[in-house]
């Protein structure tokens, strides 16, 4: 099941802008949303295995490219997680 507050905070921090205030203060920008708090220690944690499932997978990519994540890394966790073929 998606989470709305999740897929919104990873839509909005596609604007530059958004992205770059989210690099320079996570807490803040994580303050905007409602997060439930086992999402948001997911985020806080870059828990791809617990995210997955609650988010699109082209948001959930974007997010990790924005937080730092490096590519083999995401790809690596992400496949861990059995999500891979699921998107």
């Amino acid at each position: 099941m998606r989470d709305f507050w999740l897929s919104k905070l990873f839509f909005d921090l596609q604007t530059p802008s958004e992205a770059a205030a989210y690099r320079a203060d996570r807490e803040a920008v994580l303050a905007r949303y409602p997060l439930k708090p086992q999402v948001r220690a997911a985020v806080e944690a870059n828990d791809v295995a617990t995210l997955a499932p609650l988010v699109n997978a082209y948001l959930l990519r974007f997010y990790f490219l924005v937080a730092g994540m490096p590519e083999d890394e995401f790809v690596k966790r992400i496949r861990a997680s059995g999500r891979a073929a699921h998107g």
